[in-house]
């Protein structure tokens, strides 16, 4: 008789086997840690390309190096997925600010693909030293890799609210979070009122952040979603591209000029909806329609025949194209590797909390490694004080063992000091060398002393911490690329 089977085993299993799926793909894959703003893919080209110093100031490297080194080390997954994140990576108009620094075809806003990697080069743009900033100085955590051959940063220690300035997208198992980009001067701005005023409300936060501010610039339509999105989390915005109604060379007819997009249109795409509308008939009055864009930026012209009245081609194309989009903010992230709605405050608040524990570790690494030093001059200073007795006890010595052993002895020396004296120049016996010694013991203390009331000062951090991203707002701060229109027009 065949043995039965247990459906609600099954049952069990399947569930248990897809809630682990599920969150796989949630914490692995899909979504945004709330600290840096980054994936595990985006965090592993960053920090693959930090390794072979790849920086903004170096020569660029093949991307094809870059992936393998990725693919190879921290992340086994087609080179195609992390070769198309790259991409996007250095994407001016997908990016706010692009944290690749890219050399060669990285596609177009028409929807054109890159160029093969073998032909692309990179390196990390000036921005994106500050998301890796002290990263030597074990302010984060280390992971194991896949096969635990090597380590990686389970976060980056970012310096500004890299989620907030750049967006992120991404869709999970029964979730998707949608962030748009932020003006980096607002978001900081914001940021550092949060710091000096935590029990502030999210409209005074709203005072500093009107709005998301898109790399293609275009003209967000009404306030209503932005309100929404900024206070619970979730909101709908209405994003126009920018359009002049210009009076042709003759004077007799007009031209519709298109110089902005809304934010992930395809030029290419709303430009071929337009003649299809004008081969339907449903958009009547145009008599040519061409793209001029170029280096300096998009023109697409659409030439109107006599008598056509602008506005009203213009209110077409708002309802029939892409000229008039609408973009879905879900606020979406990992908090302690648990997906989480978050309003406008409670993103910044995270991040603040963030700085904090990074300026927290910073110190306590460089706190031990200034007490280190301060051990080793304290037996320089001994050993300067009692030069001629040191001089004479290594000169009687046979060996560097016993010459070691007896200043341990003598001058009750560690062997770390012990060590430091027998390897010390002969150079740094002379009447100034010694008063350097003296001066940097000094020096040391007093670093000690500072770092020490940083760690037992919470609000000596958080003016450590306001004073960076001040820097960083006066280095990397831009104005506004898009314009809010606080009221809706039909």
């Amino acid at each position: 008789m065949p043995e039965t089977v247990d459906p609600i085993s099954i049952n069990d299993e399947m569930r248990t086997s897809y809630l682990d799926y599920a969150m796989s793909v949630i914490i692995g894959r899909a979504l945004p840690d709330i600290r840096d703003g980054l994936k595990p893919v985006h965090r592993r080209i960053l920090y693959a390309m930090q390794v072979v110093s790849n920086a903004h100031n170096k020569p660029y490297k093949k991307s094809a190096r870059i992936v393998g080194d990725v693919i190879g080390k921290y992340h086994p997954h087609g080179d195609t997925a992390v070769y198309d994140t790259i991409v996007r990576m250095a994407q001016s108009f997908s990016q706010r600010y692009p944290v690749v620094d890219g050399q060669g075809n990285f596609g177009s806003i028409d929807g054109d693909s890159a160029a093969a990697m073998r032909y692309t080069e990179i390196r990390m743009s000036e921005i994106t030293q500050e998301l890796l900033h002290d990263l030597e100085k074990d302010t984060v955590r280390f992971d194991p890799n896949y096969d635990e051959s090597l380590t990686e940063p389970s976060v980056l220690p970012s310096s500004f609210p890299h989620l907030l300035a750049n967006g992120a997208s991404g869709i999970a198992v029964g979730m998707a979070t949608n962030i748009p980009p932020h003006n980096l001067k607002e978001i900081i701005d914001a940021a550092i009122h949060l710091i000096s005023n935590p029990e502030c409300a999210i409209q005074k936060l709203m005072e500093f952040v009107p709005g998301p501010d898109f790399p293609t610039s275009g003209i967000i339509n009404g306030t209503s979603g932005i309100r929404s999105a900024y206070l619970k989390g979730r909101g709908i915005v209405k994003v126009r591209g920018r359009v002049n109604i210009e009076t042709m060379e003759k004077g007799d007819r007009e031209r519709i000029v298109i110089k902005e997009l809304p934010y992930q249109v395809n030029k290419a795409r709303l430009v071929e909806k337009i003649a299809e509308l004008v081969r339907e008939k449903r958009l009547e009055g145009i008599s040519d329609l061409r793209d001029e864009s170029d280096r300096e930026g998009i023109r697409v012209v659409l030439e109107l025949k006599k008598g056509t009245i602008a506005q009203v081609v213009l209110n077409t194309l708002y309802k029939n194209t892409q000229l008039q989009d609408t973009f879905g903010i879900i606020m979406l992230a990992l908090v302690d590797q648990q997906p989480k709605i978050l309003n406008l405050k409670e993103m910044i608040h995270h991040f603040i909390m963030f700085r904090k524990e990074v300026v927290t570790r910073r110190t306590e690494f460089d706190l031990k490694k200034a007490q280190e030093k301060e051990h080793v001059y304290l037996g320089l200073k001994i050993a300067i004080d009692n030069m001629d007795a040191v001089v004479a006890l290594i000169r009687a010595s046979a060996d560097p063992a016993e010459a070691l052993s007896g200043l341990i002895e003598n001058f009750a020396l560690t062997e770390t000091q012990g060590k430091a004296i027998l390897e010390m120049r002969l150079q740094r016996l002379t009447g100034l060398e010694r008063q350097k010694i003296v001066d940097e013991l000094k020096a040391i203390i007093k670093l000690i002393k500072e770092l020490k009331n940083i760690l037992a000062n919470d609000k000596v951090k958080l003016q450590i911490i306001r004073a960076e991203l001040t820097e960083i707002r006066n280095k990397f701060g831009d104005d506004r690329r898009t314009e809010i229109i606080p009221s809706e027009i039909d």
